[in-house]
């Protein structure tokens, strides 16, 4: 008597796609990101399959009013290269100050798989400086993530 166990694979259009809404405001920049990095991947799902993109729809709120422990926005900074010597450097501060949006984008990024399915997850995460968005008629559910567990 032999018995067979099956492994589900999920197939891209059988997974339902939800969308979610995160408040940022206050919230720790690492532990956020990696939260919506869980979420964006599918990891939250008891479907996921590595090479589908299991993944739902994130709309972050409030990018503005993100923090850092410690005194990060001060002492680390972004930097590039744009084919001239030297490369080009500015601290998180004042990207948070310019381009607020562009703090969690980047974070999120790169705790996603390094590969081609990383850009669609990608493309699910909206984030917005201010409290509003134009998402409402997707009917987001809130979620309470980034929180360090008590």
């Amino acid at each position: 008597m032999t018995l067979s166990q099956k492994t589900t694979v999920a197939k891209p259009l059988e997974i339902p796609k939800k969308w979610f809404h995160v408040d940022a405001d206050q919230q720790i920049l690492g532990r956020l990101a990696s939260d919506i990095a869980m979420i964006l991947m599918g990891k939250h799902r008891p479907t996921y399959t590595p090479h589908v993109d299991t993944g739902d729809f994130v709309v972050v709120t409030n990018a503005e009013k993100i923090v850092m422990t410690g005194r990060k926005l001060e002492h680390r900074h972004y930097a590039w290269y744009n084919g001239y010597p030297r490369q080009k450097m500015e601290s998180y501060q004042s990207r948070l100050d310019r381009k607020p949006e562009d703090l969690i984008h980047h974070a999120v990024r790169r705790m996603l798989p390094k590969n081609k399915l990383a850009r669609h997850m990608l493309e699910k995460l909206k984030v917005y400086a201010g409290p509003e968005h134009p998402h409402q008629a997707q009917q987001c559910e809130t979620l309470e993530i980034g929180k360090k567990a008590s």
